[in-house]
């Protein structure tokens, strides 16, 4: 390549950014078993992220904090990644990667360590908002794995590694939730920040080296962020459309364990966990998703997606809050099945959605792939924290049927915008 990309594969436009120079790639190949480790590393920096879910009643309780704030123990830390994409991850093009994503890290590690240690809710909350933003380390690894694989390769080993992050987000709430029901809450946020600081050490000792070579300014890097914003109409309605997704899915997976804490579920921590385990089965839907994407069928997978959530929703409605007569003190078991079934298949249609919406981003311009995604993924980890303070509020007041009620509209907000999407796209061929 004339012009390799940086590590973290961020090529500037020069009408934009004109003292932009040429960079090197970083040193070494991307092996099978680097491919490996930086899959599992991004899969445990992203537990930071939604671990928080399960754990929300148990926090709450220990910090007296509001009913009403429940959801916001959820939420902040995906704001805190937002907010990290768009104001950390632009300083890999400034400074030495290797060093930059290991004291990201250990603060990383910091912060948690310090949530685990709170005794005041504000000091909790603050804390896990800085760990959120500083895990946005993730969009500096990946690129940079990215960088190390060859050109005919790259896009199979992003998708290697994206395999981790997936992982990750799927066990992070029975992660959470057996170790939280186990040793407590301050455990598992400990146990978290000693994973993070050993990662940092190892990372240290196998990263390559590699300084960026450009003239550009911090403030350069940020407006660049906003031109791509403002001129993809694809990126826009994308990620528009993941954001509304992950709504629904924070929205639920939030207060979930709420729900199940109670009569007649009466379920445990290591019961929630169980539960957790089985609604992510969701995920075998991902490589399915993909092919057909590739094939050519992605609008139609993409209605199927969009009703699969609204049918999901409806299904969790049934089970937890008596939607369509339906009485879970009297088929206690039922109920709980069905709870299984709707969690999969909410899963399954975010999930499909999303796969879809990381496809269609990287086919549109290649020189900006990772702004790109850094925002595709900020601006969805915004609906998924936006999701997570409003069921925690409906939970605070109506319930599971608010949560049903929060849940069912970002689903449906889904599907219309989908129509919208696919009208708009349709008009431009």
């Amino acid at each position: 390549m004339s012009q390799p990309a940086d590590a973290c594969a961020r090529k500037l436009p020069s009408a934009s950014l004109p003292s932009l120079q040429a960079d090197a790639s970083p040193g070494g190949v991307l092996t099978t078993s680097l491919t490996i480790f930086f899959a599992a590393a991004v899969g445990v920096i992203v537990v930071n992220l939604t671990a928080a879910q399960p754990l929300t009643g148990p926090v709450s309780r220990a910090l007296t904090l509001p009913p009403e704030l429940a959801g916001v123990i959820a939420m902040l830390p995906q704001l805190g990644y937002a907010a990290g994409l768009l104001l950390l991850v632009p300083l890999c093009d400034l400074l030495e990667n290797r060093r930059l994503i290991v004291w990201t890290l250990a603060c990383c590690a910091m912060f948690l360590g310090l949530a685990s240690l709170a005794r005041s809710g504000w000091l909790f909350l603050a804390s896990v908002f800085m760990a959120g933003a500083t895990s946005s380390v993730i969009q500096m690894l990946v690129p940079m794995a990215a960088s190390m694989a060859p050109e005919s390769r790259r896009g199979r080993a992003v998708g290697n590694v994206m395999s981790g992050l997936m992982l990750g987000i799927l066990l992070s709430r029975p992660l959470a939730s057996l170790i939280g029901g186990t040793f407590g809450w301050r455990a598992f946020y400990g146990i978290a920040a000693l994973a993070d600081l050993l990662l940092a050490v190892v990372l240290l000792t196998r990263l390559p080296s590699h300084t960026p070579h450009t003239a550009a300014r911090y403030l350069d890097l940020l407006r660049s962020l906003w031109t791509l914003l403002r001129t993809e109409p694809v990126l826009q309605r994308r990620a528009t459309l993941a954001a509304l997704a992950l709504g629904a899915f924070s929205a639920f997976w939030t207060a979930i364990a709420l729900l199940l804490a109670q009569p007649p579920f009466s379920l445990g921590m290591q019961g929630i966990a169980a539960f957790a385990l089985a609604g992510a089965t969701g995920a075998m839907v991902t490589p399915l998703a993909g092919y057909l994407g590739d094939c050519g069928a992605g609008r139609a997978t993409q209605i199927a997606a969009h009703l699969v959530m609204i049918a999901a929703v409806l299904v969790l409605a049934a089970a937890g809050a008596g939607w369509g007569g339906f009485s879970a003190a009297t088929h206690p078991v039922l109920a709980l099945a069905l709870l299984v079934v709707g969690a999969a298949a909410l899963d399954a249609g975010v999930i499909a959605d999303q796969t879809l919406g990381r496809r269609a981003i990287n086919l549109i311009n290649p020189a900006a792939r990772g702004r790109l995604n850094a925002l595709f993924v900020g601006i969805f980890f915004v609906g998924g924290a936006i999701g997570a303070a409003l069921s925690g509020a409906a939970w605070a007041w109506a319930g599971w049927n608010g949560v049903c009620v929060v849940t069912l509209g970002f689903a449906i907000a889904v599907f219309l915008f989908g129509c919208f999407d696919r009208a708009a796209e349709s008009s431009r061929r």
